[in-house]
Formats: C-alpha cells, structure tokens, sequence
C-alpha cells in the first residue's frame, strides 16, 4: 500500500491503518460481552494467538502497555522486583506503571550493542534472600529490540538462567513476529523460552487497536483479574478482536516487505555523508541514523513539505510499515538526497 493522504509517515508502525479486507472483517465481526466471556471473536481471537505462540491461554488488551504492565503483575507482588534494560519500553516508555500501580520495582540494566541483556550482569542483579532486598521475581526482555532481533542461542540460555533462579521471564514481544519473520521461524520458536509474551497487533500487523498477552492459564486468569482493575474490560470488543484475527491471519508474511524496504531506505540514506548510519545493522523494519542535532528541526520542516514526516533529534528512528511501499522509498531518498544537495 502506498502513502496515506499524501503522506509518508515514517515515525512509527503503528500510525498503520486498517486496510479495506479488515474494515470488512470488523464490520460483520459477531460480538457479545467480552467481560462475560461471551464474546466470540475475541474467544477466536485469544485461541488463535495462543496456538500461534504454544501457550496455554492468552487475553485480548486494548495496548501493549496494558499488556505488558497485566504480564508484570501477575507474575509479581508488591515488593518484588524485575530485571530490565535500560532502555526498554517496559521501563522507559510506560509510564512507571509497573511502580505505580504494582508497586513492583524496575532494575534496570544497561542493553548490549545487539540488543540484548548481558546474562552476567542479570545474575549479578538478582537479588539474595534477604528481607533488606525486593525480590526479584521476573526477567523481562524485548524482541524486537529497536529493530534488532534476538538471537535463539541467547533466549534459551537466558530462559535457563531465569529458571534456575527460580524467575518467570516475560517478552514485550511488541514485534516478535517481525522477529520470526527475520529468522524465519515460526514464532513459537521464539516464544517458547518465555512463561508470558505480550505482542502488538497495532503496530506492523496494521490492526487498529490492541495487544495479547499469552501464557499460562493460571496467569492469565490473574491478568484478567488485573485488566478489569485497571479499567481494560471491554463490551463487545470482537470488531476490534476480528482486526487482529485478520492480522494474524493475513499481515504476518509480508512483514519481509517492510523488512526489505528498510533495507532499501537504509542504503540510500548511506550515500549522503552528513548522516550517520550503518545499513548492516538494519536487521527488520527500523532504520536509525544520527546528524548533528542542530541540523534536524530543518530537515523535518523540509521533508514534511515534502510529505515524508519523521521523528527524532540526534538520533532518528524511521520505521517502515504496512502503509509505506517500494515506490514511496525511492521518494523519501529523493527528499532527503534534496535536501542535503541544496
């Protein structure tokens, strides 16, 4: 699909809109109370998720936020502790939620160069027994993290450290599947080394709205508990739930599409020597480059004229989606290649 109103939105994959096939599946989508359970496509939905991913049960979120912070909290009491990167959504990006409303404590570690948690510096961090201390009761890792994709080797070793210290370990698997996608594996490979796994539907799978948390039934019975205290029990939620019924059903494969012109983005951005940027590190659908700061508010203002929006300071993430063709990476290089020529 090419750009939308004129625009090139490169800020985010979850600026995506529902394509024409999913307007459709939502509108005919059969409906009933969720917070009963008598929803039925968001039962479909929740089934079909958790045979996708080889877990016992999953619950249908309205954001990954909530999913994650109901996947912290079912696994954690007040007091307890959980170990995370520095940068990580989870920790930098949720607005403390986790300590706030769960009172259970980040310790954040910083990420390494490919993305993920030195597993010395996590079993050095977990806490002894000792009343001084929280405990520390769940590893939390990302996959993808800002775009680089974890290695199977690791997750199982970090599974296995987990486990012999006796933690859960949870996946903010926002864009797990752009991970899959990348290994091609599918994804169960990937989501077996964890208890809980949260993964977007909103973000490159191009649904509206939501998130699933799955694992085993036992947490999510108490996540759902969780999600109607914070106020995430919705009525006839299945035209939401049939969007991401189409999503896992139809948006998966062409992940690679999104891969592929980032891939194609990153090497013609490399030509132009004021920006700093490495293509080989370009593993799924993130593009990330740096320039010097006091030069970027005028490439925005140019390049939004030019209809191509993007966000950032010094460092500039570009993200490619559903919404962002073949064609329309060839005139983004265009506009930048413009501008620095000037």
């Amino acid at each position: 699909m090419s750009k939308s109103n004129g625009i090139i939105d490169l800020r985010s994959d979850t600026v995506t809109k529902p394509t024409p096939a999913m307007r459709e599946a939502m509108a005919w989508a059969e409906v009933g109370d969720d917070v009963y359970g008598e929803d039925p496509t968001v039962n479909r939905l929740q089934s079909l998720a958790a045979e996708m991913l080889g877990t016992e049960s999953a619950l249908f979120a309205t954001s990954g936020t909530q999913s994650n912070l109901l996947g912290v909290m079912s696994q954690c009491e007040r007091g307890d502790e959980y170990i995370v990167g520095q940068r990580a959504h989870t920790y930098r990006f949720e607005g403390g939620g986790a300590a706030v409303l769960g009172s259970v404590q980040p310790q954040p570690i910083e990420f390494q160069e490919d993305g993920t948690l030195d597993l010395d510096a996590v079993a050095q961090n977990i806490k002894p027994n000792d009343f001084h201390f929280a405990k520390t009761r769940l590893l939390c890792l990302e996959n993808t993290q800002e775009g680089k994709v974890l290695p199977l080797h690791y997750l199982a070793k970090a599974s296995a450290l987990a486990r012999q210290n006796g933690l859960s370990i949870h996946l903010d698997g926002a864009r797990v599947f752009n991970a899959a996608v990348k290994l091609n594996v599918p994804v169960h490979e990937i989501t077996r080394h964890f208890h809980t796994v949260s993964f977007c539907l909103s973000k490159g799978l191009g649904a509206p709205v939501g998130s699933v948390l799955c694992g085993p039934k036992d947490v999510i019975d108490k996540a759902r508990r969780w999600r109607k205290v914070l106020g995430g029990g919705t009525r006839q939620a299945g035209i939401l739930a049939a969007a991401g019924i189409y999503a896992l059903t139809h948006h998966v494969d062409r992940l690679a599409e999104d891969h592929e012109n980032a891939g194609r983005l990153a090497q013609g951005l490399a030509q132009i020597r004021e920006l700093n940027l490495d293509p080989s590190k370009v593993q799924t659908n993130m593009v990330f480059f740096t320039i010097e700061p006091s030069r970027f508010k005028a490439l925005q203002a140019y390049l939004k004229e030019r209809g191509v929006l993007i966000s950032g300071r010094e460092k500039v993430r570009l993200v490619t989606h559903l919404d962002v063709s073949a064609e329309d990476i060839v005139e983004v290089i265009g506009a930048f290649k413009d501008y620095f020529s000037r």
